[in-house]
């Protein structure tokens, strides 16, 4: 709690709202105080505007929603930056779609340049997975490296094939999958570990490209009413968010990660630099064990029930990854791990045991990034181990059109379930995976809350039975994120010392039909008591 010794001067002031707090001792109010950067007070509009000094601003939110601002737990933030400006190809619908808007995009960008990003899906279009003779015809000019949107597979067409020497002759990848035709040609898709043999190739971003991506991902997240997120990318990715800290631009709060394979550097770092003020901090480790259902690379215990041969994949070896948690956790740092399959969740959980056994007693919070798709067994281990599902709840309503004949009616009733965490006392924290899926968390409710899949199929809810409230969602992108990365002494909750990061919304959330609350908007968006969003 920031110390306040006396009343502060009040710079800004929010009455006639629904305020939703976050904080157990005052759940609701209707009316905010801001002094500066910090909540001054919280309370009754009368008691509010008594103390409104000239010259503060006044909101009237006539009868608005104002709760804590959000924090997207699992973003990568330049990429969805740089995604903002790249093909938009998340609903091609078709084939010939897919192909005529890369040849579209093509024909806008400077010869030569790679297209890149994209976030294609084929289940758009059946499943069949799309091949550089798809594109190389209306990509002469370009060498193309696009992603599908869960960041675990891309295509390549031949122009980035050749640059990166990618032949028939190329041996396969360790944790990954060079997708072959009948002859052996690489078709174009790289799965996981594969896709690191094209990046090497692919030129790296300008100073003012990089910038301009951080621009505009802030822009774009403060008008979903995001205020905070925690990034999931490399070393280079800070040397941009100081930059922009350094120039007093930051409008978003970031935690960000690097690589667990790097936690040695960043032990070092910490104790050289210490991590960071409440703008930009460091202390977080990203590791990966498995890849993606949709891509059939998440770790599982049995064999996919459309491919039963097929068990995923693993990404980083258990031993390799024990030793790095060990001494990253004995190093006082974060540990976040990739996990969706349940044998990738089980296997992670089995590791954060042993070294939280070993290490011994503090405060670690360790997390699982994902966890789609546990057993219940292990749903139960996340809340004895206090480890933190660190969920995503937009793929409730997105993967539920397809998960269950990948994997069956049995293993799907354990997935994508935050009823069931929450049930298990597992400190639960929602994000987007942004660029993966849309940084919104009113649309990130609205899923966890319905369970209404993006193909309207299940109008009552994909298994129904994982619904959440309102409130609980709420928790999970305010306290809940807040927890997850260490922040919750100055952020989540609306209470006075707290920073003054605050959501309007245009209707309470808690009254109205579940189903209407994809129709809500966010109205403003406040940090560090300055308006960043207004619509």
């Amino acid at each position: 709690m920031h110390p306040l010794a006396q009343a502060a001067v009040i710079t800004l002031a929010i009455v006639n709202a629904r305020v939703w707090t976050g904080d157990p001792k005052r759940p609701w109010a209707d009316a905010i105080a801001v002094a500066g950067d910090r909540i001054e007070a919280v309370g009754s509009s009368a008691e509010i505007r008594k103390r409104l000094p000239a010259g503060a601003r006044l909101i009237d939110a006539k009868g608005q929603m104002v709760v804590p601002g959000f924090t997207d737990a699992h973003v990568h933030f330049l990429d969805g930056g740089f995604a903002l400006s790249s093909v938009q190809l998340r609903d091609a619908r078709t084939k010939d779609e897919f192909i005529r808007r890369i040849a579209a995009f093509a024909k806008t960008a400077a010869p030569g340049s790679w297209i890149l990003n994209g976030d294609w899906d084929h289940m758009n279009w059946g499943g069949e997975l799309p091949t550089r003779a798809w594109i190389d015809s209306v990509t002469p000019n370009h060498p193309v490296y696009i992603n599908r949107l869960d960041g675990h597979m891309n295509l390549a067409n031949s122009a980035a094939l050749a640059a990166a020497k990618v032949t028939r002759d190329t041996k396969d990848v360790v944790g990954g999958t060079i997708v072959r035709d009948a002859a052996g040609e690489p078709t174009g898709i790289l799965k996981d570990n594969a896709m690191d043999l094209v990046w090497p190739s692919v030129p790296a971003p300008s100073t003012a490209q990089a910038d301009a991506a951080l621009r505009a991902a802030m822009t774009y997240v403060n008008a979903q009413g995001v205020t905070a997120v925690h990034h999931m990318g490399m070393w280079s990715d800070i040397d941009v968010f100081r930059r922009a800290h350094h120039a007093g631009t930051l409008t978003t709060r970031i935690y960000a990660a690097v690589p667990l394979g790097s936690w040695r550097q960043l032990a070092d770092t910490v104790a050289a630099r210490g991590r960071g003020d409440d703008w930009l901090r460091i202390g977080g480790l990203k590791g990966f064990v498995d890849g993606s259902i949709g891509s059939h690379t998440a770790l599982m215990l049995e064999g996919f029930t459309d491919a039963p041969n097929d068990r995923g994949l693993m990404v980083t070896s258990d031993a390799w990854r024990y030793e790095a948690v060990k001494g990253a956790d004995a190093a006082g740092l974060q540990v976040m791990i990739h996990a969706i399959g349940d044998r990738a969740i089980r296997e992670q959980l089995d590791i954060f045991a042993r070294v939280a056994q070993e290490n011994g007693p503090r405060d670690r919070r360790f997390r699982i990034e994902h966890a789609q798709h546990p057993t219940f067994a292990d749903i139960t281990r996340f809340g004895a181990l206090g480890v933190i599902p660190s969920m995503q709840p937009y793929h409730i309503i997105d993967d539920g059109r397809f998960v269950e004949p990948l994997i069956g009616r049995e293993r799907t009733k354990s997935s994508y379930a935050p009823r069931a965490m929450l049930d298990a006392k597992a400190p639960l924290a929602f994000g987007s995976d942004w660029f993966v899926a849309p940084p919104t968390p009113l649309e990130g409710i609205y899923a966890a809350v319905t369970r209404r899949t993006l193909d309207e199929k299940h109008p009552e809810g994909w298994y129904p039975e994982q619904k959440i409230s309102v409130e609980e969602a709420l928790r999970a992108y305010t306290t809940g994120g807040a927890y997850a990365g260490f922040a919750e002494a100055n952020q989540g909750m609306i209470r006075r010392g707290m920073l003054a990061d605050l959501t309007m919304i245009d209707r309470d959330l808690t009254r109205i039909p579940p189903a209407t609350i994809r129709d809500a908007h966010v109205t403003r968006t406040i940090v560090n008591g300055k308006v960043v969003f207004e619509r």
